[in-house]
C-alpha cells in the first residue's frame, strides 16, 4: 500500500465530506463518509506496527465518526446527536491520552535502562 497515496486521498474525501456539510448537500455528505471512514480504517489498521502512528490514526477514526453522527443529526435530527458525537470525540482523546502517558512513561524510565 501506497500510504502517502492513502493518506492523501483520505484527506481529499474528508474535505469534500465536510464541503458537503457545510452546503448542506446531503446526498453527497453521506456518499463521502464511505471512502472516508474506510480510508481512516485501513491506516489505522496498516499503522498497527508503530504505537504511535497507530494511536493518532484511530483517534483519527473516532473523529470522523463523530464527525458523521453530528452531520447526520444536523442533516436529519434537527442537531440531535451532539451527545452521540461525543462519545466518539471523548474515545479519540482517550486514545491519544493514554499513548502520550505511555510514551512519556517509556522516555522517563529510558535513562535508568541505559545504565
Amino acid at each position: 500500500m501506497n500510504v502517502r497515496r492513502v493518506e492523501n486521498a483520505h484527506v481529499a474525501f474528508w474535505l469534500l465530506k465536510d464541503f458537503s456539510w457545510c452546503t448542506s448537500t446531503h446526498w453527497l455528505g453521506l456518499v463521502m463518509v464511505v471512502p472516508t471512514l474506510t480510508l481512516a480504517v485501513r491506516l489505522a489498521h496498516h499503522s498497527q506496527r508503530d504505537a504511535e502512528d497507530f494511536a493518532h490514526n484511530l483517534a483519527t477514526c473516532f473523529w470522523i465518526a463523530a464527525n458523521v453522527i453530528w452531520m447526520v443529526g444536523e442533516f436529519y435530527f434537527d442537531d440531535g446527536t451532539r451527545r452521540h458525537a461525543q462519545v466518539f470525540f471523548v474515545a479519540g482523546l482517550l486514545v491519544l491520552s493514554t499513548y502520550y502517558a505511555w510514551a512519556a512513561t517509556r522516555r522517563w524510565r529510558k535513562p535508568s535502562d541505559t545504565k
